[in-house]
């Protein structure tokens, strides 16, 4: 997930296809359906094949879960490094499961490490796989869509990969800040039309990375309906892609 992490980053593989992601997924994927009968729209318009960026609003813990669970195809994204090195049972549990929905090890860190983060991000795209990542930084506390970091645009305009709008609901109902457990309740996935973001110019471009942006939230506005904030989401502590979009390109407050 891309929520909630610094990078300090070392090269990452592309997306985990072996025996062990079909296993978890082919199992995860109808128990899921079955507990919580997500209702799930669009996703035709997730391409088969080829770079895509799911750009998603994030409201829980769970969308880094729910969004790999509902996507016709394989998504990999960025996770928390301290999921992948406990140790006993439960760290075993916890990075084989990770490692199993596609998630990368990212640790903590900025400047050039948060360059290598956005690296990896783009060396997943370019080898024509799917990855996931929430524009707003961190997840929302109070419900509100926030106004998105130019990270995502980057990558988009960097690689030219498609971009998927994701508007979930309801996931924050599932597991509520500070909740230990998920509980059962009503989830709704929908995959917005997909975006060319290339008539905006350049990832060089600030202009071009910030009506970019703009354009994806407002296309996973139209998926949630989320009351705006019309700021940046800064508490918690904003996450990888935040600190990627201030420190890799110039920051921008227009």
């Amino acid at each position: 997930m891309v929520s909630e992490i610094e990078a300090d980053a070392v090269p990452a593989p592309v997306v985990r296809q072996g025996p062990l992601y079909r296993i978890v997924r082919g199992i995860l994927r109808p128990l899921v359906r079955l507990l919580y009968r997500p209702t799930i729209t669009g996703a035709e318009h997730v391409p088969k094949r080829g770079p895509v960026i799911l750009a998603s609003n994030h409201l829980s813990f769970v969308d880094s879960i729910v969004i790999p669970l509902a996507s016709p195809r394989p998504v990999q994204f960025l996770a928390k490094s301290h999921y992948f090195t406990g140790t006993g049972p439960k760290g075993w549990v916890s990075r084989t499961f990770f490692s199993a929905i596609g998630a990368v090890s990212v640790e903590r860190g900025a400047g050039a490490q948060a360059q290598e983060a956005l690296d990896q991000g783009r060396r997943i795209l370019e080898a024509g796989a799917a990855f996931a990542l929430y524009p707003e930084g961190t997840r929302s506390l109070d419900g509100r869509l926030y106004r998105g970091r130019t990270g995502v645009a980057w990558l988009a305009l960097e690689t030219g990969a498609t971009v998927v709008p994701v508007g979930l609901v309801g996931t924050e109902e599932i597991q509520p800040v500070g909740a230990r457990f998920p509980r059962i309740r009503p989830v709704t996935v929908r995959f917005g039309a997909p975006l060319d973001l290339s008539r905006h110019g350049a990832s060089s471009s600030g202009r071009a990375r910030r009506a970019a942006t703009d354009e994806i939230m407002a296309a996973i506005h139209g998926l949630t309906g989320q009351e705006l904030a019309g700021r940046y989401n800064e508490t918690p502590p904003s996450g990888t892609l935040a600190r990627i979009a201030d420190r890799v390109v110039p920051r921008e407050r227009v």
